[in-house]
């Protein structure tokens, strides 16, 4: 497995770059935390887990994968760049608070990083003008 990180990934100027670097390739349904949700639930609501969140979020200016444009206006979810697993947290691997392993992402990218099912690609607005003959 491959080591990414958050100072790789700044060196990517779009969110297309971002997201491809990121992208796991998983599959719905593969087992994730199981019988033992309730410590990874923990963890999310932990103290130190809230102040790293809030850390991220500034650096990231709240902003989807970090690029500035991609503002999120829905929740803001903090995705570890390296998968977790229930060992990195019972054992407290330092990691998992480590800003070089975190960035902002909206529900619907966070989703397409882990099972590439939704285009996370924001849509292109086109401006309508008076007389255009071209449909969308």
């Amino acid at each position: 497995m491959t080591i990414k990180s958050y100072s790789e990934l700044k060196k990517l100027q779009t969110f297309e770059e971002r997201f491809e670097y990121l992208k796991l390739n998983g599959s719905v349904g593969a087992s994730t935390f199981g019988f033992d949700r309730h410590i990874n639930q923990s963890f999310y609501s932990s103290y130190e887990w809230e102040k790293t969140r809030e850390e991220v979020i500034i650096r990231d200016y709240g902003c989807d994968l970090g690029v500035i444009g991609y503002e999120i206006h829905t929740e803001i979810l903090i995705h570890h760049i390296n998968p977790i697993v229930l060992a990195d947290i019972i054992h407290s691997e330092p990691w998992l608070f480590d800003l070089d392993n975190l960035i902002t992402t909206t529900k619907k990218t966070h989703n397409a990083i882990h099972y590439g099912r939704n285009n996370p690609y924001p849509k292109v607005v086109t401006t309508r003008n008076p007389n255009d003959t071209k449909l969308w």
